[in-house]
């Protein structure tokens, strides 16, 4: 992709040009409403995707004996640290060569592992995250502090999308999700904090839906 491409969907919402992400008294107050709004919808959440994630755990059990879930460090609000779970997508020894990026067609991962990540299945254990107060609904996808430290260094303002709570889903999700940069994530991430508000959330669960039935930026 160009560098001076915008990377925005919705065009009444302008990209982040600054180096320092400002979160105001409204978005803070925002913050918290939407924190009661995380907590009702993980809850239900829970409910109606449990028997799908105990399913899909017993079939990832058939095909790659092990634990059918992955749990992992990942960098939160503020830089704190939490543990993220997911259903398992690949192989066990996914990572007997250190921690690396998934790629496409990347032979690491299962068949049903290419099913629940095309699908985002593999995502639903999450919604425990939610609950506890790791992540919410919406927001920048949490990395590993390995990336999370690279990544600074590499790209500028890179920490300033640890300005809210990570998420599910997120602008740079339904914008390409694993096929774009690093960078070009960044962007999309700033441009969500910057203009957080209730519509743009919706309009990124909408569109969050269609990735799903597509399987649009999967690996």
């Amino acid at each position: 992709m160009s560098g001076d491409k915008r990377f925005n969907i919705f065009h009444e919402y302008s990209i982040v040009q600054g180096s320092q992400v400002l979160i105001s008294k409204q978005v803070e107050y925002y913050l918290w409403v939407k924190r009661i709004l995380d907590f009702l919808l993980a809850s239900l959440g829970i409910i109606i995707a449990a028997p799908i994630v105990v399913l899909f755990a017993v079939l990832i059990v058939l095909e790659t004996p092990g634990s059918p879930f992955y749990i992992q460090q990942r960098v939160g609000r503020k830089g704190e640290y939490f543990y993220l779970i997911k259903l398992r997508s690949m192989k066990l020894d996914a990572e007997k060569d250190g921690a690396k990026w998934a790629e496409a067609n990347d032979p690491r991962v299962t068949k049903i592992g290419s099913f629940i990540r095309k699908t985002r299945i593999d995502e639903l254990p999450q919604l425990l995250c939610v609950l506890k107060g790791d992540m919410s609904i919406i927001g920048p996808r949490p990395e590993r502090p390995c990336f999370t430290a690279k990544f600074d260094r590499e790209i500028a303002g890179f920490s300033n999308r640890l300005a809210v709570k990570p998420g599910l889903t997120g602008l740079a999700q339904v914008n390409g999700g694993y096929n774009i940069t690093p960078k070009e994530k960044l962007k999309y991430d700033l441009e969500y904090i910057s203009n957080l508000k209730f519509s743009l959330e919706m309009k990124i669960l909408a569109k969050t839906v269609k990735v799903i039935l597509t399987g649009e930026g999967a690996r």
